[in-house]
């Protein structure tokens, strides 16, 4: 039974003048259950319906008909507060459990909806350092959310793989440069000849029209130039890979920058035959002023071509492409402008699906404490230098804790990197993150080994037990404390908080509810000797135990995490 929905039909029958559906948006679950299990708030109905949020409140209240799984409805002040009752609660949950298993906790909303999600995107011959952790986990945890929804996902990593920094690479390999080393350390040579050739062309500033010539031979089809440019991108993409399987993360399109070089002329010409097109100081801009933007640039006075130039070829090609239903950008808050602009100047083009299909995913920055990184100047922190420490770390927690557990290194991985991972999207993703590996391992705190450990508590239980699944004859009124209730319903609410998280762009929607699941389950726990208990109530615990063991997999999964069944 949904709950939600039965309640928002019921309501719906009276004189609130909402649909189900308005009214299922509204009703709210109380923090204390106190104030029932279910809770419609009166406050909006005020303006239409001329009367005080509690006065209205009684009103609708004095419509109802209580129905079976209603215990009692209260009202509290504009509050209408619905008690649903505890056998009715945890039957709803454990039966939809038994007959779909997590499928329970999916959905086909998406059905025949295609979403893009351009995320993760390194730029070629630089190192994976962790400043692009976050558009990397938080990008495949949308990608995982919206696939539980029944989209049709495209995960997109348009790589930085075109531009003037191979010219500056291939200028600062020719100088400095050697084969053998490239070979032997691959990306940490680029990177460190990179960075050199930034150090020395603050003095000898000649380097940079060097390095733009070489782009220019790139842009010409010069063999030597794209020989090298290719070298390099193979180098870096192997790199990349060593990351992406470490994360588990895979993607439908590596389509870059390169991709589109054939696809901007057509792209500006477009612009330009729709009167969009003036020139200033040598440049060509669409003029944004009358939207308060600053214009958005589109061809360099020297004719080459720029970032919105390449975006918005990418943006048309990806919807002749997928038909998407919506393109998300998973990249840094402080790209909101360029984002802002170029959708801008797509709506101006006469793309009306602009308007609402693109959306920036923003988020904030990761640091150690010590700022932002930076490529450029050499101050950065390798991704996967973050991994083996976290690991590393893991390991050592493991040996002292149960130094005698079977593949003790493989459950290490899946503990340090599923610590970095659950650490970003703990919160709102807006906000800043600073790397802290004893803060991401605490095994007490609220964090991914925390939320592992609960599992594989879990799974200890069903494996002790002897469990083989759950029985169809299962006695629910024998589970029915108040820790055996609360519990259900976190497991109950995970489908609803998929959703939620998809509707907000924000996987940290299923972090929380995944230490809301395993709160419960260690109170529920510690309240109940579940092994002890008379066998027709054991067997309705271990169907809660089931039931909690699947959600916390299944939330974990979303995040990008694996869960150990042992630790």
């Amino acid at each position: 039974m949904d709950f939600v929905k039965e309640i928002a039909e019921m309501l719906a029958k009276t004189n609130a003048g909402l649909t189900a559906e308005e009214i299922s948006g509204m009703i709210e679950t109380p923090a204390d259950t106190k104030n029932g299990d279910y809770a419609f708030p009166c406050f909006r109905l005020a303006k239409t319906l001329r009367k005080a949020p509690p006065l209205i409140a009684q009103d609708i209240a004095s419509q109802l008909e209580k129905p079976d799984f209603v215990s009692d409805i209260q009202v509290v002040n504009a509050y209408i507060n619905f008690y649903v009752n505890k056998t009715d609660t945890v039957k709803s949950i454990i039966s939809q459990f038994v007959e779909n298993g997590a499928a329970m906790f999916k959905s086909s909303i998406g059905s025949e909806k295609v979403i893009c999600i351009d995320y993760s995107s390194p730029n070629i011959a630089k190192p994976f350092h962790v400043g692009h952790l976050r558009s990397t986990v938080i990008g495949n945890s949308l990608k995982n959310i919206y696939t539980a929804l029944g989209y049709k996902v495209v995960g997109i990593n348009h790589l930085g793989d075109w531009g003037t920094q191979f010219g500056k690479l291939i200028v600062a390999y020719k100088l400095w440069g050697d084969k053998e080393a490239v070979e032997r350390d691959d990306i940490k040579e680029l990177s460190r000849i990179y960075v050199k050739f930034h150090q020395e062309a603050e003095n000898k500033p000649e380097l940079n029209d060097e390095a733009r010539s070489w782009l220019v031979k790139m842009q010409e089809g010069d063999k030597e130039a794209l020989e090298l440019w290719q070298w390099f991108c193979d180098i870096s993409m192997k790199e990349f890979n060593r990351i992406y399987d470490r994360l588990g993360i895979t993607f439908d399109s590596y389509a870059g920058e390169s991709f589109y070089n054939d696809k901007m002329q057509a792209a500006v010409e477009e612009i330009r035959e729709k009167g969009l097109l003036t020139t200033s100081e040598g440049a060509q801009i669409v003029d944004l002023e009358a939207y308060n933007m600053p214009p958005c640039l589109i061809l360099r006075s020297d004719g080459g071509t720029l970032y919105p130039t390449r975006d918005i070829s990418a943006a048309i090609y990806r919807k002749k492409t997928y038909d998407f239903y919506k393109c998300l950008y998973v990249t840094a808050l402080d790209q909101n402008l360029h984002f802002a602009q170029w959708f801008k100047v797509l709506e101006l083009m006469g793309y009306s699906w602009a308007a609402d299909s693109l959306v920036h995913i923003p988020f904030g920055l990761v640091s150690l404490g010590d700022g932002k990184l930076s490529t450029r100047q050499g101050h950065v922190v390798l991704m996967e230098d973050i991994l083996n420490q976290a690991v590393e770390k893991a390991l050592h927690i493991i040996e002292e804790k149960n130094p005698d557990l079977a593949d003790k290194e493989k459950v290490a991985e899946d503990v340090g990197i599923g610590a970095v991972i659950f650490d970003d999207m703990f919160n709102t993703r807006i906000k800043n993150i600073v790397l802290d590996l004893d803060r991401m391992l605490n095994f007490d705190g609220e964090t991914g080994p925390y939320v592992q450990y609960t599992h594989a508590r879990a799974c200890s239980i069903l494996k002790r037990a002897q469990y083989n699944g759950v029985s169809s004859d299962i006695d629910y009124s024998l589970i029915s404390d108040e820790a055996s209730i609360a519990l259900a319903k976190a497991v109950g609410d995970m489908g609803a908080k998929v959703k939620e998280a998809a509707d907000k762009n924000e996987p940290y929607i299923i972090s929380r509810q995944l230490i809301e699941i395993c709160k419960q389950f260690n109170r529920f726990y510690n309240t109940n000797n579940i092994m002890q208990s008379e066998d027709k109530q054991k067997q309705a615990r271990l169907a809660l135990v089931d039931a909690a063991a699947a959600a916390i997999r299944f939330g974990l999964a979303l995040l990008g995490i694996n869960a150990p069944e042992s630790m």
